[in-house]
């Protein structure tokens, strides 16, 4: 057990909604750093763990992105169409053999060779998903098909590529606002990795 975990003691929980993902309320106890044992309350909404990639092209200095609708960011008054980053839950796979499925799915591009760059909590405040992020390298012979996601699953994904540069431009301007998205592109600036590689 670990040092947190010995300050969380579980009282109750109570799922509140298993429709489509499954939303508990707990109530616990948690030791304060002061020593004071507080009572506290919290939703947690458990979706799975998931996967995002960030296709780019060196040569060309491009990107691959998707531009899809999402409801629940229609509702908190953005037109709903997101550009991002292909991505998806993992349902089960590792992270490496789902995102290579979302890559083909949703682009039509075949990836090779995958990099895990870093992992993240999209939302620790209420939402348990960890977010696994990957680059890979595309180009013309990689695409093997169309894209645009699997209709019987709701997906309707337009498939765009965008320089590098208007990517970032993007993002500064707020025409891209996910956050999966925003979080690999600048890790792709900060490391450098559309420079040409030298032998």
């Amino acid at each position: 057990m670990t040092a947190t975990q010995e300050r969380v003691r579980i009282i109750d929980t109570v799922v509140l909604s298993d429709d489509w993902y499954v939303l508990k309320k707990t109530i616990f106890d948690f030791q304060r750093r002061d020593g004071a044992w507080q009572r506290q309350s919290r939703e947690t909404y458990d979706r799975g763990n998931g996967a995002t990639i960030l296709l780019f092209d060196r040569a060309r200095k491009t990107v691959i992105l998707t531009r899809q609708f999402r409801f629940p960011v229609f509702v908190n008054g953005h037109d709903g169409m997101l550009v991002e980053a292909p991505g998806g839950l993992l349902d089960n796979a590792s992270p490496e053999e789902r995102i290579r499925a979302e890559v083909e799915e949703e682009t039509g591009y075949r990836v090779r060779d995958v990099q895990k760059v870093f992992e993240a909590y999209m939302s620790p405040g209420s939402v348990t998903e960890k977010l696994h992020f990957f680059f890979a390298e595309y180009d013309a012979a990689s695409r093997i098909g169309d894209g645009g996601g699997i209709e019987a699953e709701g997906e309707d994904l337009e498939v765009i590529e965008l320089t590098f540069d208007d990517a970032l431009a993007a993002v500064r301007r707020g025409d891209i606002v996910d956050a999966k998205t925003i979080m690999l592109l600048q890790h792709a600036a900060l490391t450098g990795v559309m420079e040409r590689r030298t032998r």
